[in-house]
């Protein structure tokens, strides 16, 4: 089933209920994203209230199973709805995508009474989740995190440590947390369902970055926090490879919030060209422009259709990982290309804050980075094409 987007581009759809789902999207991207976008990102403000319209609306749970409050859609359809959301705002399908990155461990791992009771609210309540793998000294060396939880005689566990570049850092209402609870490496992590409002979590301000002003990323600091083990997601030690198993879905988050953001460059990009005259006539009409205009949908064209080889293949329940490391890293270095080329298309302009493109390309930055540097997708292609490292 075809889908003609605004750019008059065909898009394949399995079924009429997901045509439908897409086109409820880009009503609420048109309506109640994209007119606010340029000043909430400006003055850093988060949308909150926005979340709990999408929440409302079934568009937080859309992978999960339909008995916990999800969507029972595909990633196919999934992704490409993380695609409209970022289009319209890029804190949004991020802030989208991670939050069905937390939910990742409890819908996969968790038992069914763990499901049963937590999943409902988390999928389709207004609740907004958090994700802690990452740590000041663990990064994409993840397996080396030092948050610990102990675990008590009566069976709770307790928390120490730091967490580090959370998205929803201090806002969350729950955090899927990676923490130490046996010996050194990977074998020793254990996932907890932490609450957000559990004494002695708190959290930093808010880092100051570069772009993504809207999306707060802080530390998030565990001071003798106290969980009981029903909260435990899996079996002890099994963390790290949850964490991994979440990750290799949520880069293929990243890579159609990528093409999203690479899309709304380009769309600027044209609707310049279009009215912008020199010389007597629109600057579309000049070639240098025109091949630069079209190599720039093919970035956005390619990086679409190789997110959506992964997710098709995870939805077959197939092997993904080395595709999804793939479409990551082309679907982000791909947004940086069209982002710093749609600002060089509107010239000085495209260097300023009237037009979105600047904020475009320092978005596109953060792409590049989170989930994984592009340089770790790198590393994980190459396993999968020629083994693992000497040691």
């Amino acid at each position: 089933m075809a889908d003609s987007t605004a750019d008059g581009v065909e898009r394949r759809l399995p079924t009429e209920e997901a045509r439908e789902l897409l086109s409820l999207v880009r009503d609420i991207a048109r309506r109640e994203i994209a007119p606010h976008a340029a000043e909430e990102e400006a003055a850093g403000r988060f949308p909150r209230a926005l979340f709990a319209l999408l929440s409302r609306s079934g568009l937080l749970g859309l992978p999960y199973a339909p008995e916990y409050g999800g969507g029972g859609q595909p990633y196919e359809v999934y992704l490409q709805v993380l695609e409209e959301l970022a289009a319209a705002r890029l804190t949004v399908g991020l802030g989208a995508s991670v939050h069905t990155l937390s939910c990742h461990a409890l819908a996969g791992f968790g038992t069914d009474e763990q499901r049963a009771a937590h999943l409902p609210a988390m999928l389709g309540g207004g609740l907004l989740g958090a994700y802690c793998l990452s740590e000041p000294s663990a990064g994409s060396d993840a397996a080396a995190l030092r948050t610990r939880a102990v675990r008590e005689a009566e069976g709770d566990w307790v928390i120490d440590g730091t967490k580090a570049w959370i998205t929803h850092g201090g806002i969350a209402d729950f955090c899927t947390v990676m923490a130490r609870t046996g010996g050194s490496g990977a074998r020793g992590i254990t996932a907890l369902l932490v609450p957000g409002d559990a004494p002695g979590l708190s959290a930093a301000p808010p880092e100051r970055k570069m772009g993504m002003k809207g999306s707060p990323t802080a530390q998030l600091h565990f001071d003798g926090v106290r969980v009981s083990d029903d909260r435990r997601l899996g079996a002890e030690g099994q963390g790290f490879a949850i964490a991994l198993d979440a990750l290799d879905s949520g880069r293929l988050g990243i890579a159609a919030c990528a093409v999203g953001l690479a899309r709304a460059a380009l769309d600027e990009a044209v609707g310049y060209a279009r009215e912008r005259r020199q010389f007597g006539r629109p600057i579309a009409d000049f070639q240098g422009l025109r091949f630069l205009l079209a190599d720039m949908a093919t970035q956005v064209e390619a990086g679409r259709a190789l997110y959506l080889e992964a997710a098709r293949l995870r939805d077959e329940g197939r092997p993904f990982g080395r595709c999804a490391a793939m479409a990551k890293l082309f679907c982000t270095d791909a947004a940086m290309r069209v982002t710093t080329d749609a600002v060089q298309v509107l010239g000085g302009y495209g260097y300023t804050a009237d037009f979105p493109v600047e904020r475009y390309l320092r978005e596109a930055k953060m792409l590049q980075i989170v989930e994984g540097t592009n340089q770790i997708q790198r590393v994980v292609i190459a396993r999968h094409l020629v083994g693992p490292e000497s040691r």
